[in-house]
């Protein structure tokens, strides 16, 4: 059995996190790993300081939780320790687009297997205004809609409420703006637009079991794949929506775009929602997009 120490970071208010899922999970873990510390999340960004202590440690941190808290841990020790997620959120895109199953015992167990044989995998990672993100960041209305999501509180167990309430607060939020999104901001050196998308890898995320992507050519390796309506109208969105699950949205026409890059700015004309991995990161008015090439090890 290999020596290597792990650090289970658990989120219990995690929509798919239940105390005997985490039982499960830790006993899978412990039949393949020598040392594992499991500790749980008590506040925001305490997954943060738990990934920190665990790099200092020298373990490998394994997060079993949904994507906010997955951002939580990488921005507190990428580039120090080897990662691996764990699916425990209501939709967890992370460890799914790194092709583990959904089912959290499986995927603990294909974590511990390749923990055990010393399996890892270098990928890329985004930063937004200095903040790292994993696979997907946004301007407008996508944040909007996270925003919008966000307000409608937790249930009384303390979960985010369920994926249907993306869909009814995108609804929402483009009826609020008369079913028409005019250009709001510029992308330097590309022109104006009413909202950006930006993807490190693929997908942007998912709806179901359905995947939302931006453009087939975009990879974990590599840089920043963005998508920037000039403007989005009723007859329009149905188009965009499409193209983004065939993973073609980058060549939709009225739609600026790009492929494997490494900086994109953003200027608002006023302040705009922002968010990342599906967090609220409150308003800005100006946001500078990094690809960070070869930035976190994950257990692969």
């Amino acid at each position: 059995m290999a020596a290597v120490g792990v650090a289970l970071i658990v989120n219990p208010f995690s929509s798919g996190v239940r105390r005997d899922l985490v039982e499960d999970v830790e006993r899978m873990l412990r039949y393949y790993v020598g040392d594992l510390n499991i500790r749980f999340t008590e506040a925001r960004d305490h997954a943060t300081e738990l990934a920190r202590e665990a790099a200092a440690r020298g373990d490998t941190v394994v997060v079993f939780a949904g994507d906010g808290t997955y951002n939580e841990a990488i921005n507190g020790a990428a580039g120090k320790a080897t990662y691996a997620f764990i699916p425990g959120g209501g939709t967890s895109v992370l460890p799914r687009a790194l092709g583990l199953p959904r089912d959290p015992i499986l995927a603990a167990e294909r974590i511990g297997e390749a923990i055990r044989a010393g399996g890892t995998r270098t990928i890329s990672l985004g930063r937004a205004n200095g903040r790292l993100f994993s696979f997907a960041a946004g301007v407008g209305f996508d944040a909007d809609v996270v925003r919008r999501v966000d307000r409608r509180g937790r249930r009384e167990d303390g979960r985010r409420a369920a994926n249907s309430a993306f869909v009814a607060a995108a609804l929402g939020a483009f009826a609020g703006n008369g079913l028409h999104l005019g250009a709001s901001m510029e992308i330097e050196g590309h022109g104006r637009a009413a909202f950006v998308l930006v993807a490190n890898g693929a997908p942007y995320t998912y709806a179901g079991s359905l995947r939302f992507r931006l453009a087939r050519e975009s990879r974990f390796e590599d840089g920043l794949a963005w998508v920037a309506p000039r403007s989005v109208s009723a007859l329009s969105a149905g188009t965009l929506v499409y193209r983004a699950f065939r993973g073609t949205a980058t060549s939709a026409r009225g739609v600026l775009s790009g492929v494997d890059d490494d900086r994109v700015v953003v200027r608002c004309d006023s302040p705009q929602p922002f968010q990342v991995d599906g967090e609220d990161l409150g308003d800005v008015t100006e946001v500078e997009f990094l690809a960070e090439r070869a930035a976190l090890t994950v257990v692969s």
